[in-house]
């Protein structure tokens, strides 16, 4: 099993993303690891980011929070909303393939 979390940008984020993001950058080096895939999610219509998107490689919600709330742009107050998934990987190339047989 793996957790997706889904973080959602506040208002006006860019010059807080754009502040942090090497300190973000960083922290994120000394988890990769840990993340099986990770990104900004970005507008379709005027392409600026908007949240970010993790899927952690762990079975454990707690490992997961621990995750996120370690990151500098969780610490700063740069997402609004997070949400927390627990995902159970079944088919694509991540997988090797479908899970199902």
């Amino acid at each position: 099993m793996a957790w997706l979390v889904i973080c959602r940008d506040i208002a006006d984020s860019e010059a807080l993303r754009q502040r942090h993001l090497a300190s973000h950058l960083a922290y994120v080096d000394t988890i990769m690891d840990q993340i099986a895939v990770a990104g900004p999610l970005a507008s379709q219509s005027q392409g600026a980011y908007t949240g970010s998107c993790f899927i952690y490689h762990t079975d454990d919600r707690a490992a997961a929070e621990s995750l996120l709330f370690n990151d500098p742009y969780h610490q700063v107050g740069l997402y609004r909303d997070v949400q927390f998934q627990a995902l159970r990987p079944a088919a694509g190339t991540w997988v090797g393939g479908a899970a199902w047989r």
